[in-house]
């Protein structure tokens, strides 16, 4: 079946306000847009009077956290993961539609699918809601919630503490932010600038979030940028950079797992690249995690389309952001990328 949308932001907003308690969920191992998601739908039902609370699997930035504050975000362990009670009435699954994304909680959305509403931006996905909204031309799940908002009639800065942190709109531009690359990738386009003005005008401290986001990684982490590095080697005739790391070298530098965000983009700077591969050994979940970027389109107009090759893995995303995961050793899939793009 089609990944495609089968009701409207207005009918997704009339089911929020019909509600009683909502749980809100994302993929495994969230990035700023799902975090930032997951926050903004809670604190858009908590402005309405619902009930509402997060649940998302870890391992998740401690940098990214620190947004979430009163805001109430249960995260478990992907290993020893404590699973929803049954008092939900609605389940609302934002920035992914893929089961592989949500494995942990799989079980629990499958028994109650008719309870669950999904809103996303990518262009693949399954079955998972029963009513969705799938819009693959906004630059982040945010950018397309910001539309739910509006729709149940709620102010951007609702729920800003003194300080002005806590808002809606500063979950919002979080994802925004993040999934734009700042406002340096493709789908940083008009809608996208336009929607970063009503969100900073509803006192979004942007420089704030930068620094704490981007300007506040541990030692361990640039050192695990080193080592990296240091296993770059380039295929397709130098047109892609491929990476790795070994679970060694998170024991040896003491970095974590959620601390590879970003990295994948590091080879990007090298001008005959056009594509970049960051294949992850995760023993905690057994598989090998791939992230794959690329640029956009050259003076000839061709670019690689990553989410093709996301696809051949399994896995899926964006144009020029996507993400895969496979059984096996690391070099074995090594081996599988540059087969599948030699």
């Amino acid at each position: 079946m089609s990944y495609l949308t089968n009701t409207t932001v207005d009918d997704l907003a009339r089911e929020l306000r019909g509600a009683s308690r909502v749980l809100v969920t994302t993929h495994q191992k969230p990035d700023g847009d799902a975090l930032g998601s997951v926050l903004a739908v809670v604190r858009a039902c908590q402005a309405i009077g619902v009930a509402a609370e997060g649940w998302v699997v870890d391992p998740c930035e401690g940098n990214l956290r620190s947004f979430e504050g009163a805001t109430h975000v249960a995260h478990v362990h992907p290993r020893r993961p404590e699973l929803p009670a049954d008092a939900f009435d609605l389940a609302v699954v934002v920035d992914t539609g893929a089961w592989t994304q949500l494995e942990v909680i799989a079980p629990w959305l499958r028994a109650r699918h008719d309870r669950v509403i999904g809103l996303d931006h990518h262009a693949r996905g399954d079955q998972v809601a029963a009513r969705r909204v799938v819009d693959v031309g906004c630059g982040s799940c945010t950018a397309l919630l910001a539309r739910l908002v509006d729709a149940l009639g709620v102010p951007l800065a609702a729920g800003a503490d003194e300080r002005g942190r806590g808002s809606i709109a500063e979950a919002l531009y979080m994802g925004l932010a993040t999934d734009t690359g700042w406002f340096r990738f493709p789908n940083a386009r008009a809608a996208e600038f336009a929607l970063a003005a009503r969100l900073l005008e509803a006192g979004v401290d942007k420089d704030a979030m930068y620094q704490q986001i981007e300007q506040s990684s541990r030692a361990e982490r640039v050192e695990l940028q080193g080592c990296a590095l240091s296993s770059l080697e380039m295929i397709a005739s130098g047109r892609i950079a491929l990476m790795r790391l070994r679970a060694d070298d998170f024991a040896e530098t003491g970095a974590m797992l959620e601390e590879t965000a970003g990295i994948v983009n590091i080879p990007m700077e090298i001008a005959a690249v056009r594509a970049s591969v960051l294949a992850v050994e995760d023993t905690q979940a057994g598989v090998i995690k791939l992230s794959f970027r690329s640029k956009p389109a050259d003076d000839s107009g061709t670019f690689i389309d990553v989410n093709e090759l996301a696809s051949r893995f399994g896995g899926g995303g964006h144009v020029h952001a996507a993400g895969a995961k496979q059984q096996g050793t690391l070099d074995e899939v090594i081996a599988r990328v540059r087969a599948a793009v030699g």
